[in-house]
């Protein structure tokens, strides 16, 4: 009988130091890092979306004719050119 109650105290000891260890015995797993998670965090608020967007300027006024003419067009090939834009002067020599 005496066996068995040296081997109770045994791990009741045992089991109650596993309980002092300290935080520097898991720098591994992060705790120690404060910028643990910080990416899927990151990443976790670029993908919330502001229900109540403020902007500077206005959105612009649309119109749905307007866009289904514009995809008729494209439809039936007949797309408007856009204006050409030179962005470089022709230069000679003077």
């Amino acid at each position: 009988m005496k066996f068995k109650s040296k081997m109770t105290a045994a791990i009741v000891l045992a089991l109650s130091l596993g309980g002092c260890a300290t935080m520097a015995d898991q720098e591994f797993f992060g705790h120690l890092d404060t910028g643990f998670g910080e990416a899927n965090r990151a990443t976790f608020a670029a993908m919330v979306v502001n229900p109540d967007p403020q902007y500077d300027t206005p959105i612009p006024a649309t119109s749905a004719a307007h866009a289904a003419a514009a995809i008729e067009r494209y439809r039936s090939d007949n797309v408007k050119k856009p204006e050409r834009v030179s962005t470089t002067e022709g230069g000679g020599n003077n």
